[in-house]
Formats: structure tokens, C-alpha cells, sequence
């Protein structure tokens, strides 16, 4: 089998995901081209020089439907020659796209791919597409689906995580996003979001608030506890599937769950032949991937079992493991994997994460990789794991190693 090599890998800034964020008036398709275009100048590459785009996006409806894989190619400076694909596994679809790409090149279906993802919440609103799973009363009853917030404060209240614990993770999550940013940690990776002439739209996350702290996020009111507790009452439905819970304990709010963005990311994956033919050096070689279903109703502690899958797959344990990320799509799904794993939080999102910069659902996964990527480069360290919980109960995982 030919092992997968990580060459690059880049992200835009993350705007906010409304009318008045810096990326607003671009497109879904123009920033995907932006990030096609950057890993083609950046490393010199013929506009025929992969063999295909894989590109993940979760709703793909309007602007980012009628797959906008291919869109953003057309739109881009790569040839016409090179298809696109759009997939779709919700808030790992970025990550899902390099591990698809990754395994195209260990079987020899082609040896490069350029892979990531982009999503524009600002523009595409989240949910807009429908959901079967959520619309259609035979699905949603049998499997007792309840959002997102409910799973998460069921998580909490399952494994008994506070509303101190929770905030307490937000507000390191803003200051480790803060330090990163002042000490240029993220140089590498992020490349400026421009207009037609050039000029800078955006080169930074904006959606940071390095200012949190525990008395201004104690402030928060609960976000889901009225949708849980009176209207549609998903409480009801929650403890209908775990009727040992007495009640769900609702801790999340705005302060401590991810922000909504816009922004987009790509990495460059490619074989070793490829990589000496095109004189490039590789960065990291992708040891390993891993998906999983869960139960959908608690729904986001995916990375726990697909962790567990993948380091048994790949002959490791957690303690060959120097660094990880985990996407922070609520506090509560970080807290269980540190619990499960007892795994020190200073190996965990070093460098902040979504609560902080916010989680752009079809980008997030290839973000994450690129961010993991740069700190083991930065750090010396040698080997990283990067998951992601994801929506109707799923799980995605990628172990990589610095060359």
C-alpha cells in the first residue's frame, strides 16, 4: 500500500457567520477557489497536477449545492480537467475529504488530491436544506432526535460536567486562541482573504473574544434550556431514551459552544513518487483514519468511539498520542473525551478552538488537520490525532505523524 503525505495545508480567516462579517458579500465558490488557488502558487503546481477535488460541505443548498466541488474549480486557476467531488458527513465533511483523498492515494486511484472544505453560515444559513432525520415525524420519532444543545447538556448531564467546567474550557479556549494569534502560530497556515483588486477583505478570525471571562460568560442565560423545557419540550423526548436521568442539566450557552462562521480550508495530499517528482517535501504522513455511527440521539460523543477504533486499528494507544484536536462544537464534548481518555487538557486544542474561532461545519475537519499539523512542527512533537463529533450521531478521526 502507498502511504498518504500531507504537503500542505492552508485555511482562511474565519469571518463572522452574518450580514455584518468581513467574508459576507463572498461566495461559497470564490472563497473554495481562493484556498485552490493558494495551494497551487504556494507550491508551484501545474493547474493539472492533481487528480481530483474533494470538497466538503454540509449544506448544500443554493450556493453550495449543484456540487460545488466542481463549481470551485471552474472558478479557480487549476484546469478544467480536474473533476470535483462534494461530500457531505455534517461537521466532518472537511476532514472526511482528506481522508477520502488520503485513501484514493493508498489504493493508487491517482496520487494527489487537493481536499478540504468551505462553509458560508452567513450566507447559507445552517438547517436550510432540511433534514429528514429532524423534519420527517416516522424518522425523528423512532430515533428520538432532539438538536444538537440538547445532546450536548445530555452529555453533561450524563457524565456530570458543570457549568463552571464548561465555561471554564471556554474561557481557555478564547485565551489560547489569543496567544496563538499574538505569537504568530497560525502564520503558516492562513492565507488573506482578498477582493478583485486585490485588496485584503480579511487576515484574521474575527469571531475571537479574548476579553471572556468567567464572570461575563456567568452572565449567559442557557441557550436550549426553553426549547428542552417548554416549546417543543425535547427534554421530554431525551428522557424518554434515558429515563435514568431524573432531568438534563442545561449548561450551554453562546460563551461556551461554537461560534457561527464563515471560512474554508484545503490540504494537499499526495504519494511520495508524486511529492519527489514535483520537488516538494512532505510534512506529515497520514497513519491512519477512522469513522463510526453512534446513537443519534445523544448524538456528539462520537470522538470517544472512533478514537478508541482507530488506535485499535492502527496498533497505537492514547499514549503514543503527543497532541490533539478536538473539535469544541460544544464544551461537553471536549470534557468527555478528556474524561474518557484521562488525557491532561494541556494536550488538548493547544492553540484554542471553535468555542474561540468559531466552526465553519464543512471546513472545520481540514482546519483542525492543518492546525494539528503546524503545532507538531512548532512543538518538535511527533504524532497527533485530530476528531470531530458529528451530527445524527457519527464520529471521524486522523492520525498523523510529522516526516
Amino acid at each position: 500500500m502507498t502511504d498518504a503525505y500531507i504537503y500542505d495545508a492552508i485555511r482562511t480567516p474565519r469571518g463572522k457567520g452574518r450580514a455584518d462579517g468581513s467574508l459576507h458579500e463572498v461566495t461559497s465558490a470564490r472563497l473554495s477557489a481562493g484556498v485552490l488557488n493558494a495551494l497551487k502558487e504556494r507550491n508551484n503546481l501545474e493547474g493539472h497536477a492533481v487528480e481530483d477535488v474533494i470538497w466538503g460541505n454540509v449544506t448544500q443548498v443554493g450556493e453550495q449545492g449543484g456540487c460545488l466541488a466542481r463549481t470551485a474549480v471552474l472558478a479557480s486557476d487549476l484546469d478544467q480537467s480536474i473533476p470535483g467531488l462534494a461530500i457531505n458527513r455534517f461537521c466532518a465533511s472537511g476532514m472526511e475529504a482528506v481522508n477520502l483523498a488520503a485513501n484514493q492515494v493508498r489504493g493508487g486511484a491517482g496520487q494527489a488530491y487537493i481536499a478540504g472544505g468551505v462553509e458560508m453560515m452567513g450566507r447559507v444559513p445552517m438547517g436550510s436544506d432540511g433534514a429528514a432525520i429532524a423534519v420527517d415525524p416516522s424518522i425523528a420519532m423512532d430515533s428520538y432526535f432532539v438538536p444538537q444543545g440538547i445532546s450536548a447538556d445530555i452529555i453533561a448531564t450524563e457524565y456530570g460536567f458543570t457549568r463552571d467546567e464548561a465555561d471554564q474550557l471556554a474561557v481557555a479556549s478564547q485565551q489560547r486562541a489569543k496567544a496563538a494569534w499574538d505569537d504568530g502560530r497560525f502564520a503558516k497556515s492562513v492565507v488573506t482573504v482578498r477582493d478583485i483588486n486585490g485588496l485584503a477583505i480579511l487576515d484574521h478570525d474575527e469571531y475571537m473574544r479574548p476579553e471572556t471571562n468567567m464572570q461575563t460568560l456567568g452572565s449567559l442565560n442557557p441557550a436550549f434550556q426553553a426549547m428542552g423545557e417548554v416549546m417543543p419540550g425535547f427534554d421530554k423526548i431525551a428522557l424518554m431514551k434515558y429515563p435514568h436521568l431524573e432531568r438534563i442539566n442545561h449548561i450551554h450557552h453562546a460563551g461556551n459552544s461554537s461560534g457561527i462562521v464563515d471560512g474554508a480550508a484545503g490540504v494537499l495530499v499526495a504519494s511520495k513518487e508524486w511529492g519527489e517528482a514535483m520537488g516538494l517535501k512532505p510534512r506529515a504522513v497520514i497513519r491512519a483514519t477512522a469513522k463510526i455511527g453512534t446513537d443519534p440521539t445523544i448524538m456528539l460523543t462520537g470522538p470517544v468511539p472512533v478514537t478508541e477504533k482507530i488506535l485499535r486499528d492502527s496498533g497505537m494507544a492514547i499514549s503514543d498520542i503527543d497532541l490533539f484536536e478536538v473539535n469544541e462544537a460544544f464544551a461537553s464534548v471536549v470534557l468527555r473525551f478528556m474524561q474518557a481518555f484521562n488525557v491532561d487538557h494541556d494536550r488538548v486544542n493547544v492553540n484554542g478552538g471553535s468555542i474561540a474561532m468559531g466552526h465553519p461545519l464543512g471546513a472545520t475537519g481540514a482546519i483542525i488537520i492543518g492546525t494539528l499539523l503546524d503545532e507538531l512542527e512548532r512543538t518538535g512533537k511527533s504524532t497527533g490525532l485530530a476528531t470531530l463529533c458529528i451530527a445524527s450521531g457519527m464520529g471521524a478521526a486522523t492520525i498523523i505523524e510529522r516526516v
